[in-house]
């Protein structure tokens, strides 16, 4: 073996398919010279082991400058599979390595063992606040002028479990043990309290454990070098037992594992990065962007940004209580803050009282333009919406043309109310030092609005009117304790800055990276990809490769079937509404029932939630459709679970879903589970949506052609996931289904060239009068 072939000790299997040996050498190539692999590979390609195994190779080598793997993931079940394949790794690796240390990270609710439990007054709602809460009261018990030691406070609650199982009193309850992940903690299920103030005990123990300027990772009580992957679980089984945080320790640990596996949170999103994961971000580490098609998306809505009617609210409230003891110095008043408290804190800063006094006016006049405005939209558009609050849509008030890069009405009018840009910009500070001052005067160190107000104001001065879209999003909520007939009782408004264009915030961290693989089943077309996520210019710029590689489907050609039916483009202007009888629903219905009665479970894909109705209740009228019809709605993820779990369990069935959902990418319908896919017209988004406009026209601006690279292509990757749901393995045997002209034909707006070649060839055209004949031929063949 050369050492050129070093990494095949650490791929996890005896023999690598072609592709995984392209992909691996390529990978590693491209990485060495500072460059990245884009990689198309269809399901059962391999694309996870082939990029762990370049990433470790890359880490272990000791000439490269690479100290570990970053995996980034959209989608929990291939999170599971990075974990796999880890655990293959390690269990294959020659007898004197030592296992490959791995990360799993996941938030705080995963791995708090009050919440876990249900425990101490913490539950998924209120963890995030609780756990900052419990922390800063640690942290002021403990800290500089506390008045006592993490110590003692640890001791308090072991003792008091400890009293408890030794006293052996007749009559007095067996000390009870906060138990989670399969182990007992050495505390109480009930929160500790020390001078009436609650604290954590378990990041007390951290607190105690962590040297004083050293590394976290000496708090660590447990020797993780030899343990290989630490998912969440054992994380937080290792940690319970020694008393200890495991949130905590996952930090400690962070830039200490070879392999940290997450999401794009921990890559992408600016709060996570500055607070958490930021030290992983640099050129040591070879990043792998897992299903890649979602990157752009999801980034975009990760650097978007918003605040909440809601926010404004509590935000005036918190300046109000910073202003009214001055304002009423030496007079009786209910204020929580004094006078001389406030005048202190604002001489050690750079803040004085006149900008907070801006600030209020500058917040409370802002929120009563968007009662204003809001009010005038339903006034509008909702005729009598007053007494028809519960069924009031979400809904979009644009701030500007759309397709007209400008600056937005609230920005107008706040110049023309005499805010100028100074107050915008000076809000987060203005904020920051309001929450310092109510923390101090009311001892408590609680999350305050006003900081978050701030800041939003901030980046909607800064941020440009071309890459950034403003408008008002209206979002579904109820509040009874807002008077009647307001709309405040239904909605909750927010100011709202969509990143239209995303890919310098793609570019730019990627940049940051050594280099690394982005991978996908559907990242066709490639160049429109490395377009809209800034890898262009990373090669044009930067100098750094960027390497494509696309693998097809590897399985028997016999185990499946591929058709394109030539059917009438399944537009609006074609098929009418949902309860309208024309020519082309009955053709979609006639092919839907045909792919219904293939043997086991079919899945139907349509374009939206209203279509996947109607083509429920298109096969559940069908005599010829014997098998139950399961619709999924756009619900809550428990919702959705259960309907998969109800699809894959007994009879066959057929499960229709709209191809934007959840369902149709990111599951895993291996074995039998799933034996056909059929996917109706292209589901391209809602194209009078104010946003969606904003989008295109900055895409047309961007790139040229933006109803192609913002709408069409990831359409046609939708419907090209929603395929790749059928054929998962070897031995799986299956159909897949597209209907509508645009997939068979080379029409002006066609989209069969976005598909690679190799499906291309695989999705023959057939008229919608042989499918039926073609679904029997092959199932014919297959018995």
């Amino acid at each position: 073996m050369t050492s050129a072939d070093s990494w095949r000790d650490i791929f996890g299997h005896d023999d690598p398919y072609d592709e995984q040996v392209d992909g691996i050498e390529t990978a590693m190539e491209t990485a060495r010279d500072g460059g990245f692999t884009v990689v198309e590979g269809a399901c059962g390609t391999g694309k996870t082991m082939l990029a762990l195994t370049a990433g470790i190779d890359l880490v272990r080598d000791p000439d490269t400058d690479y100290e570990r793997v970053v995996v980034l993931t959209s989608v929990k079940q291939q999170l599971r599979q990075f974990e796999a394949d880890l655990r293959t790794v390690n269990a294959n690796l020659p007898d004197d390595w030592t296992p490959v240390t791995a990360l799993t990270l996941v938030g705080k609710a995963d791995v708090c063992p009050y919440n876990r439990e249900n425990a101490g007054g913490i539950d998924d709602e209120n963890v995030y606040s609780r756990c900052e809460t419990l922390r800063e009261d640690t942290r002021a018990i403990t800290g500089e002028g506390g008045s006592t030691t993490a110590q003692n406070l640890v001791s308090r609650a072991r003792s008091q479990q400890t009293g408890l199982a030794d006293s052996g009193s007749q009559g007095r309850a067996a000390a009870s043990y906060l138990e989670t992940a399969g182990e007992p903690t050495p505390y109480p299920p009930e929160m500790p309290e020390y001078d009436n103030l609650e604290y954590c005990p378990f990041y007390a123990q951290f607190l105690e454990d962590v040297p004083e300027d050293g590394d976290p990772v000496e708090a660590v009580p447990f020797d993780f070098d030899g343990l290989g992957l630490i998912d969440p679980d054992e994380l937080v089984s290792l940690s319970v037992q020694h008393g200890t945080c495991p949130h905590s320790m996952m930090g400690a640990l962070l830039g200490h594992a070879e392999v940290v596996v997450g999401n794009y949170y921990h890559a992408f999103d600016p709060v996570t990065t500055a607070t958490f994961t930021g030290a992983l971000l640099d050129d040591s580490t070879f990043v792998v962007c897992d299903e890649a098609h979602m990157l752009e998306p999801r980034v975009r809505d990760l650097v978007s940004d918003a605040v909440g009617d809601k926010t404004l609210g509590d935000a005036e409230s918190e300046l109000t209580r910073v202003i009214q003891p001055i304002k009423f110095d030496g007079k009786e008043s209910h204020t929580t803050a004094d006078a001389d408290l406030v005048r202190g804190e604002l001489e050690d800063s750079d803040v004085s009282l006149s900008e907070i006094e801006e600030t209020l006016e500058f917040v409370r006049d802002l929120r009563e333009e968007l009662d204003r405005r809001v009010t005038a939209h339903l006034e509008r558009e909702h005729r009598g919406w007053k007494s028809n609050l519960p069924d009031l849509p979400d809904d979009e008030i644009p701030l500007r043309d759309p397709t007209e890069p400008q600056p937005d009405e609230i920005s107008e009018w706040a110049e023309g109310r005499g805010y100028h840009g100074g107050v915008w910009v000076r809000a987060e500070a203005v904020g920051s030092v309001v929450a310092r001052i109510l923390n101090e005067a009311e001892d408590d160190e609680k999350e305050r609005a006003a900081p978050a107000a701030g800041r939003v104001l901030g980046e909607w001065y800064r941020n440009d009117h071309e890459h950034y879209f403003r408008e008002i999003v209206l979002e579904r909520t109820w509040n009874d304790t807002e008077p009647r007939q307001s709309w405040r009782r239904a909605y909750n408004a927010r100011l709202a800055m969509q990143n239209c264009v995303p890919s310098d915030a793609i570019g730019e961290q990627l940049s940051e990276f050594g280099g690394g693989v982005l991978m996908s089943a559907t990242l066709e077309p490639l160049d429109v990809f490395e377009e809209v996520t800034g890898l262009n210019h990373l090669e044009r710029e930067e100098g750094r490769p960027v390497v494509e590689r696309t693998f097809g489907l590897n399985f028997p050609e016999e185990n499946r079937e591929s058709f394109a039916v030539d059917a009438p483009k399944f537009t609006y202007d074609n098929r009418g509404a949902p309860g309208d009888e024309t020519t082309t629903r009955q053709v979609y219905a006639d092919a839907l029932r045909d792919v219904a009665q293939s043997p086991g479970n079919v899945l139907v894909g349509m374009p939206n939630y209203a279509e996947a109705e109607w083509a429920a209740e298109s096969l559940r009228e069908n005599p010829s459709v014997e098998k139950p019809v399961l619709l999924d709605e756009s619900s809550a993820d428990d919702v959705t679970e259960d309907l998969k779990d109800e699809f894959f369990g007994g009879e066959s069935k057929v499960l229709v879903t709209s191809l934007r959902g959840t369902l149709t990418e990111g599951v895993d319908y291996e074995g039998d589970k799933l034996h056909a896919a059929v996917v109706c017209g292209v589901p391209i988004i809602n194209t009078a949506s104010p946003r969606t406009k904003a989008v295109r026209t900055a895409y047309d601006r961007a790139f040229g052609n933006g109803f192609e690279y913002a709408l069409t292509v990831p359409a046609a990757r939708k419907a090209r996931q929603a395929l790749g749901r059928v054929i998962r393995g070897p031995e799986e045997v299956g159909v897949r289904v597209l209907v509508d002209s645009r997939y068979a034909r080379n029409s002006w707006d066609s989209v069969r060239k976005y598909f690679p070649e190799t499906e291309r060839e695989e999705f023959q055209p057939v008229s919608p009068d042989m499918l039926s004949l073609g679904l029997e031929r092959f199932w014919k063949g297959r018995e």
